[in-house]
């Protein structure tokens, strides 16, 4: 690739680089620095002295995306372990668990990993949701004093409803995983029953508790 112009127009140090990136406009910016608004953009960057591609970053994510992203790892996370319990439960249930007891102890894994994600996401709201609130607070403090809000202070305030928008739906995912796993469990050890002649245990008014569904 030819050396972009800026680069020819200066002196290079051997680890200088210069930076290509689109601004909001569309319009392709190389410079030897990159500003603070450009950070996030997607860009290419060059060995200034060679005028050789050395790196290509992509833009960062937006709290939206980063929250898909993390639901999506955790997901295929619960979804590995659940194939594994599957495999285990169903190849060797009979011959490997002697009481229902060991059989529920092959799901403490998923069950942790599910529970810590949701206590994660729980903590997670609270904090963002007390951190708009004092941004919130700030701002209408200063609007009442008959003083502007800033772009910066208005920006910040969009931005942290915007994780904490995205918070609010992991947590709502992680627990309806839970909830998934609670129904899995109890399918699960009806099974085990009928596999073992077990009858189901009776409820407290001494009924056969069903599994769901």
């Amino acid at each position: 690739m030819a050396m972009p112009a800026l680069a020819q127009n200066k002196p290079a140090d051997a680890g200088k680089k210069l930076y290509c990136w689109d601004n909001a406009r569309g319009e392709r910016i190389c410079s030897d620095t990159l500003p603070p608004e450009a950070v996030n953009s997607a860009r290419q960057e060059f060995n200034a002295r060679s005028g050789l591609r050395s790196a290509e970053v992509q833009r960062a994510l937006t709290a939206e995306e980063r929250a898909d992203a993390e639901l999506a790892a955790a997901q295929a996370q619960v979804d590995a372990a659940a194939a594994e319990t599957r495999r285990r439960t169903e190849q060797a249930m009979l011959s490997t668990y002697g009481s229902e007891d060991a059989l529920r102890r092959v799901f403490n894994e998923r069950a942790a990993i599910v529970d810590n994600n949701i206590k994660t996401a729980i903590y997670n709201v609270a904090s963002l949701r007390e951190a708009l609130a004092t941004q919130l607070s700030v701002a209408g403090d200063r609007e009442l004093a008959g003083q502007k809000v800033s772009d910066k202070q208005a920006g910040d305030i969009r931005q942290r409803h915007t994780e904490l928008l995205a918070q609010l739906r992991l947590q709502a995912a992680f627990e309806q995983q839970r909830k998934a796993l609670d129904v899995e469990i109890a399918e699960t050890l009806a099974r085990y029953r009928v596999l073992k002649g077990i009858a189901a245990p009776a409820d407290a008014g001494g009924a056969p508790v069903s599994p769901p569904g």
